[in-house]
């Protein structure tokens, strides 16, 4: 069976002879081919970032590329006079991607070959292949859900934010409560699988289990009555972060089992698994049930479990287990709480539903 492509998460254009036609400094008027205008806008909708990589005067390029109407869609450009395989590293870095999901294009065969000697796992391809790229698998992801179509703009702020953070002086938390965050907890829909089911995929340091849940699946647990399928989505004054944590949650009449919590790496920062299990435990104290909380250890997700046991969770036992099914993966451990009412929490603002 062939294996699936690894999907491009970020394509770095060179731009003379590639992205436009001519050569900047040579020619002083280059252009922006249609086709390629509408590769650039087609990628972005897919959620597939892009970049540049050229060896040009950086004020000169980027005004250009303004010109042009193209410069928003490119993140982390790096135009300048050193090695191409030296700017895919930094870009590659910066994005947090690792090298086998970064694509190079450019026309000159010794820039494609230099890149690649330095960096193999990076895909190299040439301008003459721009007209079939959209086509080809490892630029299709199989979903695109409305936050990966808006993936860029989130970036943007994302580094947006750094840079205030950066510069502000006084507590984190201080500068928290200046960010004005908003998280939402919501009951799913059936339009927000796709969302649910990437955050499964995606998600590997903070995901307390593991276990991929399949749009089929999360369409089966809606449809329980016994099942909460909830996602969590948080904004703040620079933007929104989209979709940032899943919850399944399975609900008997003494104990409530958690039996998936992941949250995205990019909010670790905000505590926003602790104000999820904060949230979850205080309206389980008011439906007066236990919590019990599946987690598999594994070399990647220890932050997880450390957010699980300063929410108070422990290994203990309790009789509350017994009506509960054994796990069906390898490896799964079971956490216990007493739940207690929790105050909201002082860095967001919270909405989130009744579950009792």
């Amino acid at each position: 069976m062939t294996e699936p492509a690894t999907i491009v998460k970020c394509l770095v254009w060179d731009l003379d002879n590639t992205l436009w036609q001519g050569t900047l400094l040579e020619d002083g008027e280059v252009t922006l081919p249609a086709p390629v205008e509408k590769l650039i806008a087609e990628l972005d909708s897919r959620g597939i970032l892009q970049s540049v990589a050229s060896k040009n005067d950086h004020d000169q390029a980027w005004q250009r590329l303004e010109a042009l109407g193209v410069a928003e869609y490119f993140l982390l450009p790096r135009i300048g006079w050193g090695p191409k395989s030296d700017s895919v590293r930094e870009i590659a870095a910066e994005l947090g991607f690792a090298l086998g999901t970064i694509a190079f294009v450019d026309d000159q065969p010794a820039e494609r070959a230099e890149v690649q000697f330095h960096l193999p796992e990076v895909r190299a391809y040439t301008p003459e292949q721009l007209s079939g790229l959209a086509d080809l698998p490892e630029f299709n992801p199989p979903t695109v859900t409305v936050d990966a179509a808006r993936r860029r703009q989130m970036y943007q702020a994302g580094f947006q934010r750094k840079s205030a953070e950066a510069e502000f002086t006084g507590p984190s938390e201080d500068f928290l409560r200046s960010l004005g965050l908003v998280m939402r907890i919501q009951r799913a829909t059936e339009e927000e699988l796709s969302r649910v089911e990437e955050l499964t995929l995606r998600t590997s340091q903070m995901n307390a289990t593991g276990v991929h849940y399949s749009i089929a699946a999360l369409r089966a647990l809606l449809a329980d009555p016994h099942h909460e399928v909830l996602v969590t989505t948080l904004t703040d004054r620079f933007g929104p972060h989209g979709a940032v944590g899943l919850q399944l949650l399975e609900k008997h009449a003494s104990v409530w089992h958690l039996k998936l919590l992941a949250t995205s790496c990019r909010v670790v920062s905000f505590g926003a698994g602790s104000v999820i299990l904060g949230w979850l435990a205080g309206e389980a104290a008011r439906a007066g049930v236990h919590l019990i909380a599946d987690f598999r250890p594994t070399e990647r997700n220890r932050m997880m479990e450390v957010a699980y046991r300063f929410a108070g969770f422990t290994g203990e036992p309790c009789d509350c287990r017994a009506g509960l099914a054994p796990p069906r993966e390898p490896g799964v451990e079971r956490l216990h709480l007493l739940p207690e009412p929790h105050d909201p929490p002082p860095t967001m603002e919270l909405h989130a539903p009744r579950l009792a």
